[in-house]
């Protein structure tokens, strides 16, 4: 049996690890600190599935999340890893 990958499904929205030289801009483009965007845990499953490309991805790194929506077109939200248990 072969491993499913979560992001090929077809309701998972696009994730890209961003590059730690693109950080900065991406966080002057959004008038914002890496600290005040939302966090995703590395335990989540589609971020596993990008440690599978890139390798161990860590906290404190940024992750850009597409998602295309019919009504809205194309979106892109920022996520910041984190390894503490979220509530």
């Amino acid at each position: 049996m072969s491993k499913f990958n979560v992001l090929h499904h077809e309701l998972v929205p696009e994730h890209y690890l961003v590059e730690e030289k693109d950080e900065a801009a991406i966080l002057k483009k959004l008038h914002t600190e890496k600290g005040m965007l939302p966090h995703i845990n590395v335990t989540d499953p589609a971020i596993k599935a990008l440690m599978e490309i890139h390798g161990d991805i860590g906290p404190n790194r940024i992750i850009k999340i597409v998602r295309k929506n019919p009504n809205v077109g194309i979106t892109e939200y920022y996520r910041v890893t984190t390894s503490e248990v979220l509530k």
